[in-house]
């Protein structure tokens, strides 16, 4: 127990330091020189151990020294040998090949084509002495001229599956690797085990058997004794699946979060996806798949269902698959509206001339606007060919974030004399800009621009940009301003307090200008506002309701359960309408019903001067009942004029005259009545009045005369409204 402990340990702190890389996928492809690309392999690969994704080694003399590929011990995709010179690739601690993506779709090894061709250097040894399984796909190896002492390998002891292909011919003298079962019998291979085995043991015996979930072989029957995982690493232990993110409570009868979830990224458990990678279910991918949608849920970017048809001008599928190597003249349309790009951007010779072999015409340079839209990629963007009449990337001017999901890793670069600079301001999230989410620039003046360095040609940054470079001339192509930035463009100082012409900013905490509100009045000598809101100016051009400047006060604004009503003062602030005031000043006398006219006459006459008193009260109670009683009225009128309508013609005169003289004596009726109630009230109101010591004073401020002009005023507005029943 305590030596499988160990071992369970020593497996946890490989997989903590175990280094991973990025493969590649350009095939045979390569615009770049021979030295550009074995330093950039070198990079790549040095102390990695395994390669996620294809291991692609084409093109390289006999001189290279390739021995920092000595580490790798597993890739999960193919791997390519073809077009070299060197005598044995050396991959001698490679176990496993996963054959995940597989080359012309059939093929986790390739090896061809490996000899000089006119001299004597090629290949002569594989040199993959502890290579035991390839899970998917099948062998290739052809045309290699000098392969003439390779060890006779058993592939069918190799390849997993029985029905692959498995393709050997046309290499040297004495070299067709016969498929016997006498060959490659290694110690610990599938033909040497027990019937039942499943097809990997640690000795002969049936009770020597490696572990199910074992790939390559192993030292003992758990597992965590083996070689490499046939599915998944998990903490050191070889499992069929990661822990899942929901689990099933037996009790609760429901699934639930599974708080030791983690995520398939390759062929290893993680706790949580590596940066720039979204959760798919449970599993870590650089792209979302066609029928989802990247989502941001509590700071982990997931996909999601779009529910429906994608929004293409959300995200547009990139370019770098077998079936979409390039950017071209055929499917340049497919990234009409695109904001951004769900993998890579790469544009290759092939693309930009034309392919005549596949039936490619060259590309119009003025379709690459199509770009303009671009704003977010989330590998890579990579150039090696460019429009001859082309000298910058402005096309990617609205270009702003690389996340660098998928890191720069072929030897590919752009080598063209004709881009000047770079015309684009991007950041990159995923690594450096060269040689990682950025194809890196040789021999270009742009790469002067992005390092600050001095040419003869004068290729220098301009002086607002700080010491972190730029992407070309200008201040507009700064990375980072040396003092001030307005809308990406570097400037000395924020307009504050000169010229005129242009609106007011204020400097933000980052050294952006940012205009005033337009609402701030403009300040000679002093600076117009602090910040951006209404809430922040110094002085307010026009109107101010509490502390923000309006261009109108609030008329008719819900606040709450009430109306707003506001009227701007002598200095310039709104202040609320009195509370007796029903509307506002938009709303006129014109727009009033005859019972809100009424009530208006009584808030606006005189009375209201007399405070909340008795009288004032009685009055209104009256007026109440007068206004019920016209209403009845004026119902019983328009009844009646319906029925004259409908009646005999010869009746009509005398009904309609009749009706008419009961109507008016009703309505005198009714003034009478009001009239003497009124006189009454007023005349025991002044007797009550007269009884108080306060009567002196109140008859020496001449409120005799002003109740008569109250009595005028109700008089007249009672005489108005029956003027306006009878009109009805």
């Amino acid at each position: 127990l305590k030596k499988a402990l160990l071992v369970r340990l020593f497996f946890v702190l490989l997989i903590l330091y175990m280094c991973f890389c990025t493969g590649t996928q350009n095939v045979l492809s390569t615009t770049g020189n021979s030295e550009i690309q074995y330093n950039l392999t070198k990079e790549m690969y040095t102390g990695c151990e395994i390669v996620m994704g294809n291991l692609e080694i084409t093109m390289m003399e006999h001189t290279r020294d390739f021995s920092f590929l000595q580490s790798i011990r597993e890739v999960t995709g193919y791997i390519l040998l073809a077009v070299n010179e060197f005598s044995r690739p050396p991959l001698d601690h490679l176990r496993v090949i996963r054959g995940t993506t597989l080359y012309e779709n059939q093929y986790a090894l390739a090896i061809m084509v490996n000899y000089q061709k006119d001299g004597q250097h090629g290949l002569q040894e594989l040199g993959l002495t502890h290579l035991t399984e390839i899970l998917e796909g099948g062998v290739k190896i052809i045309q290699n001229k000098y392969l003439s002492y390779a060890p006779k390998v058993n592939w069918l002891d190799i390849v997993k599956d029985g029905s692959a292909h498995i393709m050997i011919e046309s290499n040297g003298p004495d070299s067709e690797l016969e498929m016997s079962t006498n060959c490659h019998q290694l110690q610990l291979t599938k033909t040497v085990c027990a019937p039942q085995c499943n097809g990997r043991c640690f000795g002969r015996n049936p009770s020597e058997c490696c572990h199910i979930e074992c790939a390559g072989g192993c030292t003992g029957p758990l597992d965590t004794n083996c070689f490499a995982c046939r599915n998944f690493n998990n903490s050191g232990s070889c499992a069929p699946q990661c822990p899942q993110t929901l689990i099933y409570n037996k009790h609760t009868f429901k699934l639930e979060p599974n708080p030791n979830a983690k995520y398939q990224y390759g062929s290893i458990c993680v706790a949580q996806c590596p940066t720039n990678f979204l959760v798919d279910g449970s599993s870590c991918v650089s792209n979302c798949p066609s029928d989802k949608m990247e989502v941001e849920k509590n700071g982990v970017k997931r996909c999601e269902p779009c529910g429906g048809l994608c929004p293409k001008g959300v995200s547009c599928h990139g370019t770098g698959s077998t079936t979409r190597q390039t950017v071209d003249a055929l499917n340049i349309d497919s990234f009409i509206n695109c904001t951004k790009i769900q993998g890579s951007l790469h544009f290759l010779v092939t693309g930009i001339k034309g392919d005549d072999y596949n039936g490619v015409p060259p590309l119009d340079p003025e379709k690459l606007k199509i770009f303009n839209t671009v704003r977010e990629i989330t590998d890579m963007l990579s150039i090696q060919s460019w429009p001859e009449n082309m000298s910058d990337l402005s096309v990617f001017s609205n270009l702003q974030t690389i996340q660098g999901r998928t890191l720069y890793n072929d030897a590919r670069s752009t080598s063209t004399s004709r881009i000047t600079d770079l015309g684009i301001s991007v950041v990159s999230e995923g690594g450096s800009f060269v040689a990682a989410s950025l194809a890196s620039v040789h021999n270009d003046a742009a790469f002067c621009f992005v390092f600050t360095c001095v040419v003869n040609e004068g290729h220098v940054c301009d002086p607002l940009c700080s010491s972190d470079g730029c992407w070309g001339p200008g201040p507009d192509q700064c990375q980072s301003c040396r003092k001030y930035s307005r809308g990406g463009t570097c400037v000395p100082d924020c307009i504050n307090v000169c010229f005129q012409s242009y609106p007011r900013e204020f400097a933000s905490s980052s050294g952006e200008c940012m205009p005033c509100h337009p609402e701030c009045k403009v300040q000679e000598g002093k600076e117009t506002c602090t910040g951006p809101g209404a809430d922040e100016c110094v002085a307010c051009a026009s109107l101010q309701d509490g502390p923000h400047c309006v261009s109108s006060c609030p008329e008719g604004v819900m606040g709450g359960e009430e109306v707003i009503f506001k009227y701007p003062n002598k200095q310039g602030r709104c202040e609320p309408c009195h509370v007796n005031c029903t509307q506002g000043s938009g709303r006129g006398s014109l727009f009033l019903s005859e019972y809100e006219w009424i009530f208006l006459l009584i808030s606006n006459s005189p009375l209201c001067s007399l405070g909340s008193g008795a009288m004032v009260q009685e009055l209104e109670t009256a007026l109440n009942h007068l206004v019920t009683l016209l209403g009845m009225l004026r119902l019983l009128i328009s009844q009646l004029l319906q029925f004259l309508d409908e009646a005999d013609s010869v009746m009509f005169v005398f009904i309609r005259q009749a009706t008419t003289a009961i109507v008016l004596g009703v309505i005198a009726l009714l003034f009478t009545s009001f009239s003497v109630f009124v006189l009454t009230v007023l005349y025991r109101r002044g007797l009550a009045i007269r009884r108080k010591r306060a009567m002196r004073r109140y008859m020496e401020s001449g409120a005799v005369s002003q109740s008569l002009v109250t009595l005028s005023y109700c008089y007249a507005s009672v005489c108005w409204f029956f003027t306006f029943a009878l009109r009805a």
